[in-house]
């Protein structure tokens, strides 16, 4: 019977990538397979998912799932996840993020005579500014408006640098990022000791093998196709507030790491978490506008940014968290985790075996659906019950899997950072991902050998 709802399972899986690659909507499809599933596991006496609080009749108790998954979400990691979202909508209406991006920026101009080191160079610069601004199609513009100009008139081609831009977008790491949000709440693990203790000792090797592979790649194909250095017209990024606000951004990373368990500054302990954080720089926000602008009327008026910004992530990715949600738990109710583990068993694979078929499995999703949200989201949830059953930690599985959701991504022609990007260096996306694809699959094959090996 195991076996049979693995098929299914597998069946289901198969149909709704289908349907995501024919740009259906991504919440109905998670939805409507994850309720189908739970009624095929319902009609062949499965084992279904404990409900606290059941009506009394079956075929309701279907949709007491998705109030559940409801409840549950918002109450806890929706909640951070639409603090986070209404935040960075708000150092965007403010100039904050502008501000960041053009401090950060500064030192490249030192690099003028070695164009490909510069443009290696923006990759980890950007990934910090990924941290603390966690929008890859708004960082992507961003950094569009500043660097694609001062790179191009440095000496590399507009692919070149468009690569590299959208590359500062490959790892989804920090506390502001929605998917460490989600990954955290599954793994059950603090969010600043997730960063520090698992992505960042994971990820800055990656970088320097991203850095290294994109200035051979772009140099190489360049070369190949006979680029001959053009003139772009250089603007400085537009500059809507003091550079003062560029502290802005990074200052909920600052408090979350300043008052975590690492450092003990205060007799009596501080504990902050994502949520409050973001509330607070919230507010330090709304005092820096209050001394820029005099005006109390309308910096009270700005604060409708925030909750508009809190209201879009909401109803894009918190809703998507509840419906893969609920096609995690249909995947459960069938058995495929216990047929997948079966079938790693009987092909010899280990703890380490399932955790790279998960991880290059989220990787080709992401690159086909051009999301890394949507393919992490919907596999996510399974990592607690994997590792319960192979005696793992979660967070061995789940940081890998977590990174190539943004990596895949990162290779996908229909991601909206490539469309967006592209549109604006006047390339086509596909090229975009044939100078990206070399660089992110050997990152993925390193991140592989170096996490589990």
């Amino acid at each position: 019977m195991s076996y049979l709802g693995a098929i299914i399972s597998l069946l289901v899986i198969v149909v709704a990538g289908r349907l995501l690659l024919k740009k259906y909507n991504p919440h109905a499809i998670l939805l409507v397979s994850g309720l189908l599933m739970l009624i095929i596991a319902q009609v062949l006496n499965y084992n279904l998912p404990t409900l606290k609080d059941p009506t009394g009749f079956s075929g309701f108790d279907l949709f007491r799932y998705i109030k559940e998954s409801f409840s549950k979400t918002n109450a806890g990691v929706g909640l951070m996840i639409m603090a986070i979202g209404g935040f960075v909508a708000y150092i965007d209406k403010i100039g904050a993020s502008n501000a960041l991006v053009y401090v950060a920026m500064k030192p490249l101009k030192f690099f003028k005579k070695k164009p490909y080191l510069a443009a290696s160079l923006v990759i980890p610069i950007g990934q910090l500014l990924f941290a603390a601004i966690p929008s890859a199609a708004g960082l992507g513009l961003l950094l569009m408006a500043s660097m694609f100009p001062i790179l191009v008139n440095l000496g590399v081609s507009r692919l070149s640098a468009v690569s590299v831009i959208t590359a500062t977008t490959a790892f989804g790491i920090g506390p502001a990022s929605a998917i460490t949000a989600s990954a955290t709440n599954i793994a059950s693990v603090d969010t600043i000791l997730f960063f520090l203790n698992y992505q960042i000792p994971l990820v800055w090797p990656l970088s320097i093998v991203m850095m290294i592979t994109y200035y051979f790649v772009n140099r190489y194909y360049d070369k190949k196709n006979g680029f001959e250095k053009e003139i772009e017209e250089t603007k400085e990024i537009e500059l809507n507030a003091p550079l003062i606000y560029a502290l802005i951004p990074v200052l909920p990373i600052i408090l979350l790491i300043g008052f975590s368990k690492i450092f003990s500054i205060f007799s009596v302990p501080i504990s902050l978490d994502t949520t409050t954080a973001m509330f607070i720089s919230l507010f330090v926000a709304l005092i820096y506008e209050l001394v820029r602008t005099k005006n109390i009327k309308t910096v009270f008026d700005s604060l409708k940014t925030f909750w508009n910004g809190m209201g879009n992530i909401f109803k894009t990715v918190v809703t998507l968290i509840i419906t893969a949600d609920i096609f995690a738990k249909g995947l459960i109710s069938l058995g495929f985790i216990d047929g997948l583990l079966d079938l790693a068993q009987n092909l010899g694979l280990g703890a380490i075996g399932i955790g790279v078929v998960m991880t290059v499995m989220i990787f080709l999703a992401s690159m086909l659906m051009g999301s890394g949200n949507a393919s992490f989201f919907a596999f996510g949830p399974l990592v607690p019950k994997i590792a319960n059953k192979l005696g793992v930690e979660s967070t061995s599985i789940i940081l890998p899997m977590q990174l190539s959701a943004s990596m895949g991504r990162t290779v996908s022609p229909i991601a909206g950072v490539i469309i967006a990007t592209a549109e604006i260096a006047k390339v086509s996306t596909i090229a975009i991902v044939k100078r990206n694809i070399i660089p992110l699959v050997v990152a993925l094959v390193v991140m592989l050998t170096y996490h589990f090996i």
